[in-house]
């Protein structure tokens, strides 16, 4: 029982307020307060602003002036309290405290808030995703490494799908949004962006469109739409999902052996959580899910293939630029226009008959060195030794081959070059240069016998091994060499008989 309740009751039974105050062991005076209360209804809670706008005295007009002109300005070059602040001092000798200021810019934006701000529930109907990316960071084949997660969610059930990427690109969104309707068996009916650079852009009521998007769009049937900029609130459910995913996936860093098996995960991962319930309909995500699976647009015969087609013209190496990156195809495909395959993970160069001829890993970071294959380089080094020293191929090949090729004559390095070329196509460049090692480890360093131990190195026939025992071939030689004299002497005695 509270005090007030002890008093009234006290009082109610006819007990003095005298009487009252001794038993209860309180003032006579909050005795008497507690009795003279008429009304003990919940009154609504009335906040006490701090006095101090005294400071502000022969200021709040240029403050005034100053947020008015904020209503013609940018949203993100408006006054903050502290610029008011600053420049009041700056310009205007203001000697008050931040605070007081602070609580002024307060006061007048809330007494300006139009009934037209803020932000409005948006009720989605099945069918429809909303598409955002965010980055996390993942362990791949032992490098950690930055990824860009593309988060596609159906805001109707809160459903929600994540591929990681190497970059933000129209590649990327079509790939990952391509495994989506693939896993789920359906394309969405409409998608929602922000401006995202791989898919397209809204400036006022201009849309620009990547010309793949565009493509991926007419191949699915799907349509798409774009938030206005700084708008995150429109596509609120895949703003949060962005956040929650990458607390609940990538937490701690995930480890995967390539960027497609950590892909396949997060698609497990995200089936998982999808037996919880949803937060506000208290139904299991999966199964509100199957009203967006009904919604959702009927997958066409053949899947869309993220590719982007560019004509390029190489120099005297080979090699040209892909937005702002070198790649080198080879001395083959040197001087000449050719078609290139820009893909997520790849830069393909294509033949006369659109056939990829050479494919290279596609560069993402931002640096001046030429992405290469070793092995296209392999020919012109074999046709001249010569130049080995300062060849690119030198740093891909370990330190035995390496000091053997450096200290090898022009016609030894020429034929051990050229044996590498011939091993490399079928047999992969790291296992040719590991049988290179081994053969060299013999001391005999075969050519000839390079492209056998590589291809059998490629098949799993051939055990790797950092050293290579040859008693073996000792103990043959010697059963051999034993096998001739007995035979010598057996036909020796022969002879012997018959005479």
């Amino acid at each position: 029982m509270t005090m007030q309740e002890q008093i009234r009751k006290l009082d109610a039974a006819g007990v003095s307020a005298r009487q009252i105050a001794k038993d209860l062991g309180i003032s006579r005076d909050s005795v008497a307060k507690y009795i003279a209360v008429q009304d003990f209804s919940p009154k609504p809670p009335v906040i006490h602003r701090r006095p101090g706008a005294s400071v502000l005295t022969g200021f709040t007009s240029v403050i005034d002036e100053w947020l008015a002109e904020d209503e013609g300005r940018p949203r993100k070059q408006r006054h903050t309290a502290q610029r008011v602040c600053d420049r009041l001092v700056a310009e205007h000798g203001y000697g008050g405290s931040y605070s007081a200021v602070q609580r002024y810019v307060k006061a007048y934006r809330a007494a300006r808030r139009s009934a037209r701000q803020g932000f409005s529930e948006l009720v989605w109907p099945p069918g429809v995703g909303q598409v955002d990316f965010g980055q996390a960071q993942a362990v791949i084949a032992g490098v950690m490494q930055v990824l860009h997660v593309l988060v596609v969610t159906f805001p109707h059930s809160n459903m929600r799908y994540v591929q990681a990427y190497p970059g933000e690109t129209a590649e990327s969104v079509c790939h990952g949004l391509r495994v989506i309707f693939e896993h789920i068996g359906g394309a969405a009916r409409e998608l929602i962006f922000d401006n995202a650079a791989g898919a397209g852009r809204r400036r006022g009521e201009k849309v620009v469109e990547s010309t793949l998007f565009g493509a991926f769009r007419a191949h699915y049937r799907c349509a798409a739409r774009y938030c206005n900029p700084y708008s995150g609130h429109e596509k609120g459910s895949v703003e949060n999902a962005v956040g929650f995913l990458r607390r609940n996936l990538m937490v701690p860093e995930p480890r995967a052996e390539s960027l497609s098996g950590l892909n396949a995960m997060l698609l497990a991962r995200c089936e998982e959580l999808a037996a919880t319930g949803h937060y506000r309909k208290q139904t299991p995500i999966s199964e509100l899910f199957d009203a967006d699976r009904a919604a959702l647009l009927a997958l066409p015969g053949v899947g869309f293939d993220p590719v982007r087609y560019v004509a390029r013209r190489t120099d005297k190496t080979g090699s040209l630029l892909v937005e702002g990156r070198s790649y080198c195809a080879g001395p083959a495909m040197a001087a000449q226009t050719v078609t290139v395959g820009v893909r997520f993970d790849r830069i393909e160069f294509l033949d006369a008959h659109g056939h990829p001829v050479i494919s290279l890993p596609r560069a993402y970071t931002n640096t001046t060195e030429t992405v290469f294959d070793p092995v296209a380089l392999l020919p012109l080094l074999a046709a001249k030794p010569g130049t080995w020293g300062n060849s690119p191929v030198r740093a891909l090949v370990s330190d035995p081959v390496r000091d053997w090729l450096d200290a090898a004559a022009v016609r030894e390095r020429r034929d051990m070059l050229a044996a590498i070329h011939a091993a490399a196509g079928p047999a992969g460049f790291g296992n040719t240069i590991i049988a290179a090692e081994t053969v060299i480890a013999t001391g005999a360093a075969e050519p000839a016998a390079v492209g056998m131990l590589a291809r059998r190195i490629a098949a799993g026939a051939e055990p790797l091994a950092s050293a290579v025992d040859l008693s073996v071939y000792d103990t043959l030689a010697i059963a051999e060499a034993t096998a001739l004299d007995q035979t010598a002497m057996a036909a020796a005695d022969a002879g012997q008989v018959s005479a």
